[in-house]
């Protein structure tokens, strides 16, 4: 191949099975040694949040969801479980719901200046892991300055909205592919996989846009 494979992902940083997800391709690009180029692109699964109110993810999943905050409490601990059999460790206890618009910002600012890898991993441990609240800019900056990227200036460009339009883009493309739900992955514009699937089944699809790339 002359170029990586490119993978266009739509996720959420307040999305577990985003992270899980994440870390299963990861695996997959891992075990085939297929380079890749992954770009993260913004889908708000909460966009009626706020992020001034951040609240106790139990009681918001139990609301949302209609369930009691037991039973909300017993499907965190599912997808604690699922998490930690990819090496992600999740504590939703600890977990703040926010809106998590900004933070997209963030991945945006970050893109431009070639660290939203980075920056997307930092964003998904600081929301499971360590209970940041990620809706609040001083937060985010904090956790962009952990990075190497310029604390002051991550403050003004997301105070400013700078990159609001790019996020509000990247949910009218989803909308336009039809994506109802995260995480989305597009490999090379053309193969979709919808979900966390299994790290072989990226592996698969990995291996068949390389082939067809060799073929052509």
């Amino acid at each position: 191949m002359t170029a990586p494979i490119t993978v266009d992902v739509w996720s959420d940083i307040a999305c577990p099975f985003c992270y899980i997800g994440k870390r299963k391709l990861e695996a997959a690009v891992t075990s085939t040694g297929i380079p890749v180029e992954i770009t993260y692109h913004s889908f708000e699964l909460d966009p009626e949040a706020t992020d001034e109110a951040p609240g106790a993810h139990a009681e918001k999943l139990a609301k949302k969801m209609g369930v009691s905050r037991e039973q909300a409490e017993a499907m965190g601990r599912r997808v604690v479980d699922s998490a930690a059999e990819v090496g992600v460790t999740m504590d939703y206890s600890r977990v703040q719901g926010t809106r998590t618009r900004t933070a997209h910002q963030l991945l945006h600012y970050a893109k431009q200046r070639g660290r939203q890898a980075e920056m997307k991993e930092r964003l998904m441990s600081a929301y499971f892991t360590d209970g940041v609240h990620v809706g609040n800019i001083d937060a985010l900056a904090d956790l962009a300055a952990e990075i190497g990227l310029d604390r002051a200036d991550v403050v003004r460009s997301l105070t400013a909205d700078e990159y609001l339009a790019a996020v509000e883009a990247d949910v009218q493309q989803a909308q336009s592919y039809g994506i109802q739900g995260v995480p989305f992955f597009v490999l090379d514009g053309k193969y979709a996989i919808s979900g966390a699937q299994e790290p072989e089944t990226f592996a698969r699809a990995l291996t068949q846009v390389r082939d067809e790339r060799v073929s052509a």
